[in-house]
């Protein structure tokens, strides 16, 4: 086995239909033999490395049994840029060569590493602007008072959509930024409220 497919939604309710059939149609493209390629699926938060699947795959790489890692998303290795460059330096020095399909990404090596860490920085920065924006757009209009908030009972928003990207395996604040609704009301149309949130 030399081709690793790693696939990660968030939740259990989620599934990854979705991120296994593009990772087919590269392997399909690229003619990779089925008996080459070995399958990881999570459905864990991408704030963490602890995940077994994960954990597999590390081992796998440890001891020389992949060469390739094949991801759907590059989020889907880890939504926190320290575990995410430090997962592909360590990669990148054991020559493991990385494909992003859906962002068209191959890399190895040193400039691979480079790419990815400038990727997974300006993903959390344009995370953390977009927030920024959203409280300045509420503080301008708070100040002309043109701001209420929502009332009791309304919706914003389209529940159904939001249900159905959940299970084609986006995560919740993927659905938010889609959407352009707020966290809250992604995971209230999800039915799971403060009780179960939804993991990033």
């Amino acid at each position: 086995m030399t081709v690793a497919c790693y696939v990660r939604v968030s939740t259990r309710r989620q599934n990854d239909d979705g991120q296994r059939a593009e990772l087919q149609k590269w392997l399909d493209g690229n003619g990779i033999d089925p008996r080459q390629v070995e399958w990881y699926a999570d459905k864990e938060s991408g704030t963490t490395l602890k995940r077994p699947e994960f954990d597999r795959l590390q081992s796998d790489i440890f001891h020389g049994k992949v060469k390739v890692v094949v991801l759907w998303k590059l989020d889907r290795l880890s939504r926190r840029l320290k575990d995410g460059v430090t997962t592909l330096a360590d990669w990148s020095e054991k020559n493991i060569r990385v494909v992003v399909v859906t962002q068209q990404l191959d890399f190895s090596g040193a400039i691979g590493r480079l790419v990815a860490t400038v990727l997974l920085g300006l993903a959390e920065i344009e995370n953390e602007f977009r927030k920024e924006r959203q409280a300045a757009g509420i503080e301008q209009a708070k100040k002309k008072g043109k701001y209420k908030g929502r009332a009791n009972g309304t919706l914003k928003g389209n529940p159904a959509r939001v249900v159905e990207l959940r299970d084609k395996g986006l995560t919740a604040p993927e659905i938010s930024t889609a959407l352009g609704v707020s966290l809250r009301t992604v995971w209230r149309y999800m039915g799971q409220g403060k009780n179960e949130p939804v993991k990033a």
